[in-house]
């Protein structure tokens, strides 16, 4: 499956990091709960995710050949100050601003550790992108402000997910993700603002997808950015923005084994 433009990444986690800013300084309730993360505040859901892109940086910038404990990267944690959406807003700016630096100055090819089935910076710029892209979702609907994504990212989005579970199945045995093996089961997804659509068919040696239009066993059909919202368990498939058809079982079975982390 190809990607997009190593720095079509850069530029989305800048984008995405300022709209994450935005929720910030908004005037939203940082204790309030994240519905869709609902062990964590608003507070701690934007820690963590600029905390996972400082993680992202180390690792890049010093060409990591193995993990970094996340207690070893530098303010990964946020501001000492905690209720303080200025000093949350400033950390977040820097974050961004030291991750896109450094993503940009090593280039999509620069080898450097990751979980994944590739070892490159390039990795960390995609995985980075839609980190930041799902988890804005998070913070966005928790303030009850719109949330929108640009066709390319969400569907790229979609595109990853699906290669993570397969890696999941390949890699590691008691993932709940090998619990989707099976003959006969196939999930279409179809974006009706766009010409996005997938076939996911789950088989005995493990899932396998591509994009376009086939029957399928259940169809998740909508604007892309919902489906891509749904597909990450962001919206719920009652939302009146989505319709499903057919086996509705099959596609809650996949959302609740189709995980990693």
């Amino acid at each position: 499956m190809t990607t997009l433009a190593h720095d079509r990444y850069c530029d989305e986690i800048a984008h995405q990091v300022g709209q994450l800013r935005a929720v910030v300084t908004s005037g939203a309730d940082l204790s309030a709960t994240v519905p869709t993360c609902p062990d964590w505040t608003l507070e701690q859901l934007v820690r963590h995710a600029g905390g996972a892109l400082r993680w992202a940086e180390l690792l890049v910038r010093t060409r990591a050949e193995e993990n970094v404990d996340e207690n070893e990267v530098p303010l990964s944690g946020g501001p000492e100050t905690t209720g303080d959406p200025a000093a949350l807003d400033a950390w977040l700016a820097e974050t961004g601003e030291l991750l896109v630096g450094t993503l940009r100055e090593a280039g999509p090819d620069a080898k450097v550790w990751t979980w994944g089935w590739e070892r490159s910076s390039g990795f960390w710029a995609r995985r980075m992108a839609h980190e930041i892209t799902v988890h804005r979702a998070d913070a966005t609907l928790t303030a009850g402000m719109p949330y929108e994504v640009a066709a390319d990212i969400a569907a790229d989005a979609i595109d990853e997910w699906l290669q993570i579970v397969e890696f999941a199945q390949r890699t590691d045995p008691h993932d709940a993700a090998k619990e989707l093996r099976g003959p006969g089961r196939s999930i279409h997804l179809h974006a009706t603002d766009t010409a996005a659509e997938w076939l996911v068919q789950l088989t005995e040696d493990g899932v396998v997808w591509r994009r376009g239009h086939e029957k399928a066993t259940v169809a998740l059909r909508g604007p892309l950015t919902d489906v891509m919202l749904a597909f990450y368990r962001r919206l719920p498939l009652d939302s009146p923005r989505l319709e499903v058809l057919g086996d509705r079982e099959l596609l809650e079975f996949w959302l609740q084994r189709a995980t990693f982390g």
